[in-house]
């Protein structure tokens, strides 16, 4: 299994004092939100990467539940985290792509506030590690580091697409992480008001025993009506 590293940060620090990892879950399925975590490394010089943790910060679909709720809190740690979550209406008006968009650009601009919040912050990769420290975002050069191949629109910071990027860069992996823990627990939430549905065993995803809630009782009000497993059912 291949396991995400800090190549890609350390090689774009030289032009960069803010590199931020961005990644979405939630873009299939049948029902709930489309979530968005980005990411930014603290501070270099005090990460201890003898911790065995850190091989569990990848992807977050490698992940089992219980592995992914193991490293959360490690993933705090050590990286400033924003969240954006989109919810089934704006899906629904929107498409899932745009609203997969507007997820990413919300979980940037709350990442933002958690750095202007912290006067503290490096992030400079160099010889030594993180050396430089910055006390305001809007005069620093960033560039998002976007898992797949297609840019945010409209939005002015520089972006670069890698594909496969959250099994690649570590700081991808880590909002793949925040934002796959915080739809599952969002989906186990609705479960507990639509509990004929499963919802905390599939999360929304088109599975059997989904498919088999939907025929009995049609979609409840979470589940995405714009998409075509679910309108064959209103």
């Amino acid at each position: 299994m291949k396991i995400s590293t800090f190549e890609l940060e350390k090689q774009t620090s030289q032009k960069y004092d803010f590199i931020i990892g961005l990644d979405e879950v939630g873009r299939g399925p049948l029902a709930g939100p489309v979530v968005a975590g980005a990411a930014i490394l603290k501070d270099f010089n005090s990460i201890n990467f003898e911790d065995e943790l850190w091989d569990l910060v990848r992807d977050s679909k490698t992940l089992s539940e219980k592995q992914r709720e193991k490293v959360v809190n490690f993933v705090m740690e050590n990286f400033f985290v924003g969240l954006g979550i989109c919810n089934h209406e704006t899906i629904d008006r929107m498409n899932i792509l745009q609203a997969s968009f507007l997820a990413m650009k919300k979980a940037f601009t709350d990442l933002k506030k958690q750095i202007k919040n912290f006067s503290n912050l490096s992030n400079s990769f160099d010889d030594t590690g993180f050396a430089t420290r910055f006390e305001t975002f809007e005069d620093k050069k960033t560039i998002l580091l976007l898992d797949g191949n297609q840019y945010i629109p409209n939005l002015t910071v520089e972006q670069k697409c890698i594909p496969q990027g959250d099994k690649k860069v570590k700081s991808i992996s880590a909002a793949s992480i925040i934002a796959k823990v915080a739809r599952d627990k969002m989906m186990i939430n609705f479960s507990e008001k639509y509990p004929e549905y499963s919802f905390e065993k599939h999360k929304g995803y088109g599975t059997k025993i989904h498919m088999e809630s939907l025929q009995k009782f049609g979609p409840c009000e979470i589940h995405r009506k714009s998409f075509k497993p679910v309108a064959r059912f209103l």
